[in-house]
């Protein structure tokens, strides 16, 4: 028995993502690696716990799982048949439930199953590997112990969560629970840290620091958030060291943040194909539901289709502008139509005219890969025919527009007003998300009478307008605590110039309308890179000397891509070419997608506490290519604009009822 960490030798020829490292550590290092040299046993049982099946989930397939020689995937905590003439594996939490119910399994004259192999999704403590160490007759049934250091949620290439969904609540609550509040960030800090265990990086942690008005103003738990979140990673990064293989200096940088940072890209409009599907289109998770012909004959039959990376036009098209995606579309269409027998027979046979007995035999010849292939474009064709129907239903052009001047100051409060009186037709959610884009701008505007106003304007009932409140929660302190004297000062200033969120970005083209919006960590990013970023405002956890994150010592970090991660070298997922090879096969993005990154720097990762936003997502792949370094965003959970609003819902420990109001 042996009880270290599992080290992985995936070559250092070929770099890898950040997602394509965790599935390989999971499916070779662990399902592949348990067995013993003697066994004659193929197929093998895997036992995990709610959350390392999630984790397994989101990194690796059924048919991945089942090729590595499990027979059959089980949950620890249900009843259970005894095999015991088969091997099992164990991905499970370091809990002394999880230890209490495998030495159960385990222990005594007949045990569930022939060895067992335990891997543990992050570090286990002393106590639990001596409870484990005490059941003589379960040490020699043990094939392996080990620590994975797996336990984050990979749901992008270049994406984890730590599944903390209830984190604004903990966190950002209306009644401070202290308790509660450094429970959620020590689960936050241990997951993150395996992270970089499993990766072998070491980063720089950065942080955005807590800031109060003045000497006399008190920081409150809410403020501290990104600092004991920094302090709680980087004690466990100390103790990853010993780790084999763990770098003893930086390879990466590490930027810590919370959602006070960016309130307006949670609920903003986002115009790419892939925010728009989630928006608009009602799916749940990856999952989309259309209806396709009978084969039959018959009435039209529902099919469910999931929206991942293994498609290349959801690959090459999930960021891009729908407006592009729609011509791309349209481009890919025309250009199958015009190189493909069978398309072209199929659309002469519809414009009317008869078919030889010749042209029906090449058309059936021709026939099956047309199908497969004109499957998924119809697929994204219907995707997006339906996406740009319902914007112009729901005039969300308009809407959007008047959201990105408010956000750039080329709007105000007037032209908000004048769109509530003269768009009825707009939806309550999408008013509610232009009030709380209101709210960040001008939150005087909501003291008293006048939130109450806006709210009977916009017809809107109580319920929402505490979404709209709850937006102070996470203001930060400059913001929140401001006192009235500068907004009654705004009632004597006709000229003034109106509020912007946002500066226009020099350089940046805006290529399609309603492109223009950006979030924060864009530039943050970009500074970060550059050694540009404050560290007055985003101090280092390792080094406190002030000449620490200067330029030089950054940008030596940017030119530099020689010793990074211990893993691998990188192969990224996301270059999408404007032009495939033909109409269809977007297969050349997968196809190209290592020869474009051969030389990468090293990488950043950010993690916003409080829940990230697919805008977000989106920038960490653009800024992948423009800074030549691969950039990993974490957050606790990736919201779409109705489960952000409905967390923000429950910030208030009461709900406003309409007493409250005084309606």
């Amino acid at each position: 028995m042996s009880y270290s960490d599992s080290d992985s030798s995936s070559g250092a020829s070929d770099y890898k993502n950040f997602r394509q490292i965790s599935r390989e550590r999971l499916l070779y290092e662990m399902l592949r690696s348990a067995k013993m040299k003697d066994s004659k046993s193929t197929w093998k049982v895997l036992i995990m716990d709610k959350v390392t099946v999630k984790i397994m989930s989101y990194s690796c397939k059924m048919a991945d799982i089942t090729s590595e020689g499990v027979s059959l995937v089980e949950d620890i905590y249900r009843r259970r048949q005894p095999l015991p003439s088969m091997d099992a594996i164990y991905f499970i939490q370091p809990t002394k439930e999880n230890v209490v119910m495998f030495l159960s399994d385990m222990s005594g004259r007949t045990p569930l199953y022939k060895k067992a192999f335990v891997y543990f999704s992050s570090p286990m403590s002393r106590e639990l590997v001596a409870h484990i160490k005490k059941d003589s007759t379960v040490l020699p049934r043990i094939g392996a112990l080990s620590e994975m250091n797996l336990e984050y949620f990979a749901i992008d290439s270049q994406g984890f969560i730590t599944d903390n969904g209830k984190a604004l609540e903990d966190l950002f609550g209306d009644e401070e629970n202290t308790r509660k509040g450094d429970a959620c960030l020590n689960v936050m800090a241990t997951r993150i840290a395996t992270v970089f265990a499993s990766l072998r990086e070491f980063p720089f942690v950065r942080y955005r620091a807590a800031k109060s008005l003045d000497s006399t103003t008190m920081t409150t738990f809410r403020d501290l958030i990104p600092t004991k979140l920094a302090a709680g990673i980087w004690n466990c990064l100390v103790k990853c060291k010993s780790i084999p293989n763990f770098p003893q200096k930086e390879t990466c940088e590490l930027l810590i943040l919370d959602r006070s940072i960016d309130q307006i890209a949670p609920v903003i409009q986002e115009w790419t194909y892939d925010a728009m599907c989630r928006d608009l289109l009602n799916m749940e998770g990856n999952k989309y539901v259309h209806e396709v012909p009978s084969k039959t004959g018959g009435p039209p039959e529902k099919k469910e289709v999931l929206l991942e990376e293994h498609d290349p036009i959801w690959l090459e098209l999930r960021h891009a502008h729908i407006a592009d995606a729609s011509v791309r579309l349209h481009e890919k269409m025309t250009n199958f139509v015009s190189k493909n027998k069978a398309a072209q027979l199929q659309q002469g046979s519809r414009d009317g005219g008869e078919l030889s007995t010749r042209e029906l035999q090449k058309m059936v010849q021709a026939l099956p890969q047309y199908s497969e292939q004109i499957d998924k474009l119809s697929l994204h064709v219907e995707i997006a025919g339906k996406i740009n129907r319902i914007i112009r239903d729901q005039g969300l052009r308009e809407l959007g527009q008047l959201e990105q001047d408010l956000v750039f100051g080329d709007a105000g409060m007037k032209d908000v007003i004048k769109f509530f009186t003269t768009n009825e037709e707009v939806s309550r959610e999408n008013k509610l998300r232009l009030l709380m884009i209101l709210a960040v701008i001008y939150p005087e505007k909501f003291e008293g009478e006048k939130g109450l106003n806006l709210m009977k304007l916009a017809k809107l009932p109580p319920d929402d307008m505490n979404a709209v409140n709850n937006m102070r929660l996470l203001a930060p302190p400059s913001d929140g605590k401001k006192s009235l004297a500068g907004a009654f000062s705004l009632k004597f200033d006709i000229h003034k110039k109106k509020r912007a969120a946002r500066k226009d970005r020099s350089g940046e083209q805006e290529t399609w309308q309603l492109s223009r919006f950006y979030p924060i960590i864009e530039e943050l990013v970009e500074k970060l890179s550059k050694g540009e970023l404050s560290k007055d405002d985003y101090p280092c956890m390792n080094d406190s000397s002030p000449t620490f994150h200067s330029t030089s010592q950054a940008a030596s970090i940017y030119e530099a891509p020689v010793a990074h991660s211990m893993r691998s070298k990188r192969t990224p997922t996301w270059a999408r070419p404007r032009g495939s090879d033909d109409g269809y096969s977007s297969d050349s993005v997968l196809r190209h997608a290592s020869s474009d990154f051969k030389k990468m720097g090293k990488r950043i990762f950010v993690f916003i506490v409080g829940g990230a936003t697919r805008s977000e997502l989106r920038v960490c792949h653009k800024l992948t290519g423009k800074l030549n370094r691969e950039v990993v965003l974490g957050s606790t959970s990736l919201d779409d604009p109705p489960q952000f609003i409905t967390k923000l819902k429950l910030l208030t420990a009461h709900e406003l009822s309409l007493d409250d109001l005084q309606i």
